[in-house]
């Protein structure tokens, strides 16, 4: 995310999810945890490449499914958004329209209901524990779900966690949907100047873990307001004094590049909570590496025609330069900055995730990967 000229890099102006570097993108065939969802085109074996009996597919603990499969399970749910509606959360440069909001993302907003309700009875479980033990009233109140979205720079995964706070929002049982990205708690650039960070924007050092844990925690906690800093694409920078305040919200969405990512030891060598333990569900958006540094690199040309011609823009200089000059700069933040972030950092992380949505070159969803319970 640094020095990426692309939003979600942060080195990205003001639009949601511009092509940077913070945000490096998932790799379909980059290191992944030994649990990770399988891989969505393998290709089969044709049966004249072997004459042993097939052998029965390995247990996995993710249940795999077509776009067709999964969209047959929205059952009668209805579509809440209109096309102009769906307009305004895409990101620049996502692709995406009714079909797929109705076959993607109507069903998650279902199957997302239905973890709601459930942790719903749960809680009633504990409350008749408590209540049972006289180690409680018996009570206890509800604490907000939390999602988290995890995924790269111009694979759409801010678009995602746009859509799900519209649609998680128009169900009754649940309508105060609050959206919070991680990008309010990298540290200000003076900072990262300070500790000689500033080249590595967007890698999990350059960000307040701690202060973004916490953050996570008090919500769920269920205290009645919550403030996170707040960041600013088009300066590049923390904007000093401006705070984003949340309150008790049903469903709180955290989006960010290395929210799956577990919690790394202290200086003492002990290991703290993480993040993703506070999260109730999870969705990792993936895509081919090559097709992502596509739209990155797509995503850039575009900022470079809109959010970059803004005099306040931290990267108007790149409209000053021909295109070529620009995208050299953009190729090069790719390939020694987002690149190895996504290998190092984000990647690792897929196998993590509750659900995994894997895109095509179109930006279409092809495959998704539902971990089993």
């Amino acid at each position: 995310m640094i020095t990426s000229p692309a939003q979600d890099a942060h080195p990205a102006p003001p639009e949601h999810d511009s092509p940077t570097q913070h945000d490096a993108p998932p790799e379909h065939d980059s290191p992944t945890q030994h649990d990770a969802p399988p891989e969505h085109d393998a290709p089969p074996r044709h049966p004249a490449q072997s004459s042993r009996a097939p052998r029965r597919p390995e247990p996995s603990p993710y249940v795999d499914l077509s776009r067709d499969e999964w969209s047959a399970l929205r059952d009668k749910t209805p579509l809440p958004l209109t096309a102009e509606e769906v307009e305004r959360l895409r990101g620049l440069g996502d692709v995406i329209d009714l079909d797929e909001v109705r076959d993607v993302y109507l069903p998650l907003s279902r199957l997302l209901n239905l973890y709601v309700a459930a942790t719903g009875r749960l809680r009633g479980a504990l409350n008749t524990f408590l209540g049972d033990t006289k180690k409680g009233s018996g009570t206890q109140p509800g604490t907000p779900f939390v999602i988290g979205v995890a995924g790269s720079v111009a694979v759409g995964k801010s678009t995602t966690a746009r859509l799900l706070q519209a649609l998680l929002a128009r169900w009754p049982e649940h309508p105060r949907v609050e959206l919070i990205t991680t990008d309010g708690f990298l540290h200000p650039n003076a900072e990262l100047h300070r500790r000689g960070l500033m080249s590595r924007k967007g890698f999990p050092e350059s960000y307040d873990r701690r202060a973004l844990t916490r953050f996570v925690a008090d919500v769920k906690a269920g205290k009645e307001e919550v403030s996170a800093p707040v960041y600013s694409h088009l300066i590049y920078d923390i904007v000093p004094g401006e705070r984003l305040t949340v309150r008790r919200p049903d469903i709180l969405i955290v989006e960010g590049l290395n929210v799956l990512q577990p919690a790394l030891p202290g200086k003492d060598g002990l290991t703290r909570v993480g993040l993703a333990d506070f999260f109730d569900f999870s969705v990792y958006v993936d895509a081919r590496t090559e097709d992502i540094e596509s739209w990155y690199l797509g995503r850039f040309r575009k900022l470079r025609e809109t959010a970059f011609q803004d005099p306040s823009s931290y990267f108007r200089k790149y409209t000053q330069v021909s295109e070529e000059e620009a995208l050299d700069y953009a190729r090069m933040m790719w390939r020694t900055i987002n690149k190895p972030n996504l290998q190092q950092n984000v990647a690792p992380t897929r196998g993590r995730a509750t659900l995994v949505l894997r895109k095509g070159p179109d930006h279409k969803v092809r495959r998704l990967s539902l971990r089993k319970l």
